[in-house]
């Protein structure tokens, strides 16, 4: 697919992926704020929470669906190329998932002594 470039994989996948890395970004900004009151406060941590089990979820399910040759078939997918996805591409989903629920966690909490009223 990445060699033919049908319109559709291109919007959907690169451009679609782009937009994701931005609203994850900014959803990851939101966490580090002070966390606002009311519905707002509890939407920005659910969708914390939310981001922490697709990426935790994604990134086990790849690991197993990969170590154990799920397909049971020939696939266009080398050795070489099942072992960089496992070693180097797709740790990086559980490590973004734990990132993401960690802060989540944090969301809201005081700080120290310097986070009471001034």
């Amino acid at each position: 697919m990445a060699e033919e470039r049908p319109g559709w994989f291109v919007v959907v996948g690169l451009w679609g992926v782009g937009m994701l890395c931005l609203v994850g970004g900014l959803l990851g900004w939101l966490l580090a704020r002070p966390r606002p009151h009311g519905l707002a406060g509890r939407a920005v941590k659910t969708l914390g929470w939310c981001v922490c089990a697709v990426l935790v979820v994604r990134g086990i399910a790849v690991e197993v669906l990969l170590l154990s040759d799920a397909t049971g078939q020939e696939t266009d997918v080398s050795p070489e190329q099942r072992l960089w996805t496992l070693a180097l591409w797709n740790p990086w989903f559980l490590v973004g998932g734990l990132v993401f629920g960690l802060a989540a966690r944090q969301f809201g909490r005081a700080s120290g002594p310097s986070s009471g009223a001034a």
